[in-house]
This record gives structure tokens, C-alpha cells and sequence, in this order.
């Protein structure tokens, strides 16, 4: 091969290269939701853009984002257990153990709440600031490194990344907020609703589900057990916004999971530390069921370890603990929501609701190279 033509087939090569690598920032952002459904409200100061969702994922699943370099937000948040972790507590990149379990990132763009109690979070990109800043408890450990940290982003192919997503002129441009709006817009985007539930609501597969999951789905919405009071909608909480809801939900409810002197444990009284309210003490945000069967532990601080005992536990109307450090019976808590009265479950009623539950799991959110580690 002579030395024009070898020149002309690597600038060729070259030009490929770039093209399949560059992310077109006009285009516009197509979600992955079903016909007919409505799309999640978006900021108007952050719209979505693939190349932004593209930035996203690789800023969250790199280790440079935490100051020790030990984490990084996929590190609490493994697509496997449906961006949760098979944890009680997270730990945070400094070691310290956290009082809450980690939430699942189920279609949170969705959300109108965005914490296990906090009814004053409303946008993703106001959450991501307390994993990356938050001092108490220590996550990401940004703080009092912020300059070391964003220079590791200031460099090498994040340069481009950021140049296709916000249209920077130099480096020095790439900030926090560019930083906090790609990851905004990466978690925007896990969008999970083809589910075997789904093809059956929304496909008109009547196949789509077991005979013991469709007396399930019954048992689920019956005015017996109550449970879609607190887990309606197509998004299994009532905790949801998007374009066609007028309503500004934002529920939290007390399950009675604690009763210590006719109170939670100290070390977490749930929203009653935002709003001061004694009303609101042992009050949390009623979680997506979506993918629940992966995402165990349950309950805002994982004390409750399978499926199998959390329907225990309503089925019971809350949690009567005998011995130990909280000791109190959860079903006489005074501040307990009238929806978790307990309830008689049988042996094929619990098995048909765990069919239910497990009709949820969308087996291609949890696997998608989409959302994978790039």
C-alpha cells in the first residue's frame, strides 16, 4: 500500500471514528415510555438531550466523582437490584455507615419527592446535591475538595463529552452544575415499563401473567388489603408529577414499623425532622413497587429483609418487637396510617400477591447496556 493511499484510508478511518462518536446535540430526546403515557416534567433550565443522558452515565459510574476516589453513585445504586443495594444501610466512600437504605432509581423521573422524607426535594438535580456535598452523612465527600475533584473532569475525553452535552468552549468551563444537570438527565432517563404487568395493562397480552399473579393484582387493589392507597398509580406511589397531573402530591405515610414510646427510633423520625410537625413523626415516602422483587431490603432503613415478611407485616397491620433496643408494638403507634389496619392472608393469597409483586420486574431495565457502566 503506498503512503497516499495509506494517508487517505486512516483520515477516512479517522472521520468514521469521530462521526460514530459524536453524539448529534440537536436532536431531540426520544423517552423510552409506552404509547400514551405522559412524559415526566422536565426542568426548563435542564431539557434533555442524549448527549447530556451520555455524560450522565459515565459521570455515575466513575469513582473520580468521590474525593477519595473510593465511589462512585453507581457504588449505592447497582442496575441489577434495580439501582439499589442488597444493603440495610449504605456505607458512605469514607466508610461511615448511613441510617437509610438506599432507594431504588425506578423511573424517578416520575417522582414528585425525591428522599425517603423530605417533602421540600421536588427536582432530581436539587437531590444529587446531597450525595455530592452532604457532610452528614459523608457520601461522595465533595466537600472541602471541590477543586481536585472538577479538575479530574477538566481533562481527557470528558472534555469532549461535555463539549457535545453543554456546547462548552474550553475546559475550564466544565462546573459542578454541568456536572449535577448530565446526572440529572442520566437519572431521568431509567425508565422502567415493560414489565410482564406492563404487556398485560398496556399490551393487551393476556398471557402476559400467571393466573396467581392475576388474583394477585385482584387481592393488590381490593379495598381489603388497601395497598394501592399508598402504591397507586401506573407508577405503584402515590408520590408521582408529570405533565397531565394537576395535583401536587406528596404523601408520607406512618406504617407503625415502630413503636418507642409511642414514637420512632431517635436516630430517624422521618419527616417530623423537615416540617417540626409531632403529626408527621415515623412518616416516610411510600416507595415504586416497580421492580421490588430485586430490590431488597425493604423499608426506609432495610430492617425488613424479603417480600415474604414485608406482606407478614401489613397482613399484621405493623410490627410488634419484643425484645431489643426498640422494643413496642408498631400496630398500636397512635400516629399509624388508617390504610395499614392489617388484614387475613392466606397461604395462596400471599403467593398470589408474590406473583403480582414479581409481575413487576422488568427484566430488560435491569439489563439494559443502555444503563450499563460504560
Amino acid at each position: 500500500m503506498n503512503i497516499l493511499v495509506k494517508t487517505i484510508l486512516i483520515i477516512v478511518l479517522t472521520f468514521l471514528v469521530v462521526s460514530c462518536s459524536k453524539v448529534d446535540t440537536n436532536k431531540p430526546y426520544r423517552w423510552d415510555i409506552i404509547s400514551g403515557f405522559p412524559k415526566p416534567h422536565v426542568p426548563a433550565d435542564n431539557p434533555m438531550s442524549e448527549a447530556k443522558v451520555t455524560l450522565g452515565k459515565f459521570l455515575f459510574y466513575d469513582k473520580n466523582l468521590s474525593a477519595n476516589k473510593q465511589q462512585s453513585c453507581a457504588s449505592c445504586h447497582l442496575q441489577q437490584n434495580a439501582f439499589a443495594e442488597p444493603l440495610k444501610t449504605s456505607i458512605g466512600s469514607t466508610g461511615q455507615q448511613h441510617r437509610r437504605n438506599s432507594p431504588a432509581l425506578v423511573n424517578i423521573a416520575y417522582n414528585k419527592t425525591l428522599t425517603w422524607a423530605h417533602d421540600g426535594l421536588t427536582s432530581i438535580e436539587q437531590q444529587i446535591i446531597l450525595p455530592m456535598f452532604g457532610e452528614d452523612p459523608i457520601e461522595l465527600g465533595i466537600t472541602h475538595h471541590e477543586a481536585a475533584v472538577l479538575q479530574r473532569f477538566q481533562q481527557g475525553e470528558y472534555v469532549m463529552l461535555f463539549k457535545q452535552a453543554f456546547a462548552i468552549e474550553t475546559p475550564k468551563a466544565i462546573s459542578f452544575d454541568l456536572i449535577n444537570k448530565a446526572l440529572a438527565s442520566f437519572v431521568r432517563s431509567l425508565i422502567s415499563l415493560n414489565s410482564p404487568f406492563d404487556q398485560y395493562a398496556y399490551a393487551n397480552d393476556d398471557n402476559a401473567i400467571s393466573a396467581s399473579a392475576l388474583r394477585g393484582m385482584n387481592l393488590f387493589f381490593s379495598e381489603k388489603l388497601e395497598c394501592h392507597h399508598c402504591h397507586g398509580g401506573f407508577n405503584f406511589t402515590q408520590s408521582t408529577s408529570h405533565e397531565k397531573q394537576l395535583l401536587d402530591r406528596r404523601p408520607f405515610h406512618n406504617t407503625g414499623l415502630y413503636n418507642v414510646n409511642d414514637s420512632y427510633p431517635q436516630k430517624d423520625i422521618g419527616l417530623a425532622e423537615i416540617s417540626t410537625l409531632s403529626r408527621d413523626n415515623g412518616r416516610f415516602r411510600a416507595p415504586t413497587l416497580r421492580n421490588i422483587e430485586v430490590s431488597a431490603p425493604y423499608m426506609h432503613d432495610g430492617s425488613i429483609a424479603t417480600l415474604d415478611e414485608v406482606l407478614e407485616f401489613y397482613a399484621q397491620g405493623g410490627r410488634n418487637i419484643t425484645n431489643g433496643t426498640f422494643l413496642g408494638d408498631g400496630r398500636k403507634n397512635p400516629l399509624k396510617s388508617p390504610f395499614v389496619k392489617g388484614f387475613e392472608m392466606s397461604e395462596q393469597d400471599k403467593q398470589d400477591l408474590l406473583a403480582f409483586l414479581k409481575s413487576l420486574t422488568d427484566q430488560k431495565f435491569l439489563s439494559n447496556p443502555k444503563h450499563a457502566k460504560p
